[in-house]
């Protein structure tokens, strides 16, 4: 019994050792905050004051010098966020993850963004600013990188440092801009269903563009399910992707007529999905000759949102049509060659070579057309009978990305902000734009294109007719915008913009939902503040919403219901569209939305097309405008013999079914199913799918109010399940008053460190989940009275 107890004695103090030595390695690897640290290549004395939140104020004697304690600062909290990001455009990230993550990096290196990369900084001009000041950065990450703390992932993963170059800022660009794209996750789904069910049937989901009706105002002058597979790939892929992808955004700029002040103020949250650490991190760079305070992707130079004491600007996602797919044709004498309009020409071949993580090394051999990779055997279960090439404008036109953000950053003016918007081919942005001067604009930036009429760039197109890949570019003047517009705002929430010319640019815009609200709000009232748009931003009131549940109320039979399902017909019918933590209706909403779906859709589309289809913006598109159709061709169950079914059957039964699934998830009383009680959000880092490590690495979980297609736009899958994972939102939101724009406002989803032993690695989440605010300090006085300093030395 002695032996027992003193093993387990020993057992304990081991265990408490342990413990003990872990916590103190972890605690080394904290950032430094306060203190002198000696670097090379800066001409003087900078320094960094890290605020009450962590935001680095970087003070220096030149702009190079700023470049380069900015990218050592951006290191010391984000090194594993970067390492990770750069890893997923050259496919590697089965390096660190093994073979999970090998179809990841078989698509990446398809699209060919690294040798896009290789490119482009061959004809970047090295004598310029924007290279200089970028090379400048990454002097600073590398010699963090030499000298600086290891991040515990790095050690946990087994990764070696290697020095950062300019492809990887390139690259990781080259994957923002991918993850903007909606073509590849849309257009094989389409391409089934059309083949299969015929054009009525894709007319009722609006896919016509005609459910579009609230858009931006401009004031410018048969076959098997063979590609479904594709859509749902990519679309996993994605999903499942360890860096979080661009979805959607809002964005409102008032003209000094409708604020209190006189001046403009500015407003943006784009929305992207939740990781941790989080997308953005916040660095305030003032030097003699520039001052921006910026929100920087991790590994990059320059902001792609941001702000100084002149203007300010941020975006959304354009969701214009910027990637095509192509059904090629192999020459039945010899399979290197394919069908073109000047014959049969040789494939171009580009073997790769893909080092997995305890396992052999795989070469991936991609085959390319003149309209870009072939997808076949790419992609995961995607195996037509026929080749298909997939195009995407980010690597068939000039790359000039590096140029376009530090524009962005450093403009005078909003001329030169807008030439900087035009060198962006892609990713197609709504980028947002207002200044001290009392200009405010709407920008598209992207190199659009036209195809020749009757060529619906919905569908897989014809890689051999010759006529559906002539297209027609077109000039940056006739790009969608609207500057100093008489009606004194602009905004964007995804929606589609007004023709131009006649012509509607196609693509895969959100609904209206949002839109409508902002659009709203914004035309009836002309004494904004800041204030008021703080509250503004944070809204969770879908009008669309409320009006689906009340006429779904009214069509669903009335006779023989419960008293729990009278109940929930009391709460849809009384609904106003408000998705507030104690709110009931959207817990019954939600879930009617799913059943809805199924029994409208599932049956004609299939198991595999339904998923795919409630994982694209077209599902959203169409849920207000097809459900008010009494003798859609949905409406009938085609796996029932002998019995067409209508709106009231349908609805009925997506009904019952509803509030069967609730009362066995969260009981028979209607009145505890509170949103907030299943609608929740947990900021999930890599390495916490680790049961043991998740509560070190992750974030939460919240009660979380907003919904999808709210201005406070949370995004989740419509399901059955208890619960809904949020799976994004906004990234941050930002409030910048020029008549006061020291006092400017910001928050971000969980905090500005990715290391999970800083204070900062999660001290704004609550504050996010309230709608709560942080001031974008820009005082230096003030700065220097709330913030520690860290010194940068001439080494």
């Amino acid at each position: 019994m002695k032996k027992i107890k003193r093993f387990l004695l020993f057992l304990l103090v081991l265990i408490v050792l342990i413990s003990i030595g872990v916590y103190g390695y972890l605690h080394s690897t904290k950032p430094q905050y306060e203190g002198e640290v000696q670097i090379k290549n800066i001409s003087k004395e900078t320094t960094a004051y890290f605020d009450e939140y962590g935001i680095p104020h970087i003070y220096a004697a030149s702009e190079k010098d700023a470049q380069t304690v900015l990218g050592y600062v951006h290191a010391q909290e984000r090194l594993w966020q970067m390492e990770l990001l750069r890893r997923i455009a050259p496919g590697k990230l089965s390096e660190i993850f093994g073979n999970k993550a090998l179809d990841n990096d078989k698509l990446f290196l398809a699209l060919g963004i690294d040798e896009n990369s290789e490119k482009a900084i061959a004809q970047l001009d090295k004598n310029g600013k924007p290279y200089q000041l970028a090379m400048a950065y990454l002097d600073g990450i590398n010699q963090y990188l030499e000298n600086g703390k290891t991040p515990v992932e790095f050690t946990l993963l087994g990764i070696e440092k290697k020095a950062f170059t300019l492809k990887d800022v390139y690259n990781i660009f080259g994957y923002m801009a991918f993850s903007f794209a909606c073509a590849q996750k849309t257009d094989p789904l389409l391409t089934d269903l059309k083949n299969k069910l015929g054009e009525s049937y894709l007319k009722e989901l609006g896919v016509d563009g005609s459910y579009n009706t609230t858009k931006i105002k401009t004031n410018y002058g048969k076959t098997q399910e063979q590609f479904v597979a594709a859509s749902k790939a990519i679309a996993d892929l994605i999903d499942k992707s360890p860096f979080p992808p661009f979805i959607g955004s809002n964005s409102w700029v008032i003209a000094p007529k409708k604020t209190t002040t006189g001046k403009v103020i500015f407003a943006n949250d784009p929305h992207i999905s939740y990781s941790q650490p989080g997308t953005w991190y916040e660095a305030h760079i003032v030097t003699p000759e520039h001052e921006i305070y910026g929100y920087y992707l991790a590994g990059t130079p320059y902001p792609l949102l941001g702000h100084n004491r002149q203007y300010a600007y941020g975006l959304t996602m354009f969701e214009n049509d910027d990637a095509d797919f192509y059904l090629e044709e192999i020459n039945p004498s010899d399979d290197n060659q394919y069908k073109s309009i000047n014959g049969f020409t040789d494939f171009k071949i580009r073997n790769k070579e893909i080092k997995v993580k305890d396992s052999a090394s795989f070469v991936l051999k991609i085959k390319e057309t003149n309209h870009g990779a072939i997808m076949n055997g790419i992609l995961h279960d995607f195996n037509p009978k026929q080749p298909v090439a997939f195009k995407w404008i980010y690597t068939h036109e000039e790359n000039k990305i590096l140029d376009a953000v530090y524009s962005l950053s450093h403009s005078k003016s909003l001329s030169e902000f807008q030439k900087g918007v035009s060198y962006i081919s892609a990713p197609g942005l709504n980028i947002m734009y207002g200044d001290a001067k009392n200009n405010i604009a709407w920008q598209t930036s992207g190199k659009l294109y036209k195809f020749q009429k009757g060529v619906n760039s919905n569908y897989i197109l014809s890689g051999t007719n010759g006529i559906d890949d002539k297209v027609e570019y077109l000039d940056f003047s006739k790009n969608p915008k609207a500057v100093n517009p008489q009606w004194n705002y602009v905004y964007s929430a995804n929606n589609m913009p007004q023709a131009i010319d006649g012509y509607e640019y196609p693509g895969y815009y959100l609904p209206e939902d949002r839109a409508k609200r902002i659009a709203n709000l914004l035309e009836v009232k002309n004494n904004w503040t800041k204030e008021d748009v703080s509250k503004m931003i944070y809204d969770n009131i879908s009008s669309v919403s409320s009006n689906v549940a009340h006429n779904f109320a009214s069509w669903i039979d009335k006779k023989s219901l419960s008293d729990t399902e009278k109940e929930a017909i009391k709460q849809l019918t009384s609904w106003k569209g408000s998705n507030t933590t104690s709110d009931i209706a959207p817990t019954i909403y939600n879930k009617l939305i799913y059943f809805y779906f199924k029994n409208t859709f599932k049956d004609e589309m299939g198991e595999i097309a339904f998923k795919q289809f409630m994982k694209t913006h077209i599902m959203k598109q169409c849920i207000d405008n097809q459900s008010k159709i009494e003798n859609s061709v949905w409406w009938d169950d085609v796996t029932t013999k002998n019995k067409k079914e209508n709106r009231q059957d349908v609805l009925t039964k997506s009904f019952k079914e509803t509030i069967t699934n609730l009362s066995s998830q969260l009981g028979t009383d209607i009145l505890t199913w509170n949103w907030g009680r299943v609608h929740k959000v947990e900021y999930k880092h890599p390495i916490g799918q680790v049961a043991l490590l998740r509560p070190l690495f992750n974030v939460g979980v919240f009660e979380a109010p907003g919904a999808n297609e709210v201005i406070n736009n949370v995004m989740y899958y419509y399901t059955d399940a208890e619960s809904y994972d949020i799976s994004a939102g906004p990234s941050t939101r930002r409030v910048i008053d020029f008549s006061d724009v020291e006092n400017s406002w910001s928050i971000l989803p969980t905090g500005q460190s990715g290391n999970p032993m800083s204070k900062h690695y999660n001290d704004q989440a609550q504050m996010y989940i309230d709608g709560k605010f942080r001031k974008m300090k820009m005082n230096k006085k003030e700065i220097e009275n709330t913030s520690t300093k860290l010194v940068f030395k001439v080494k």
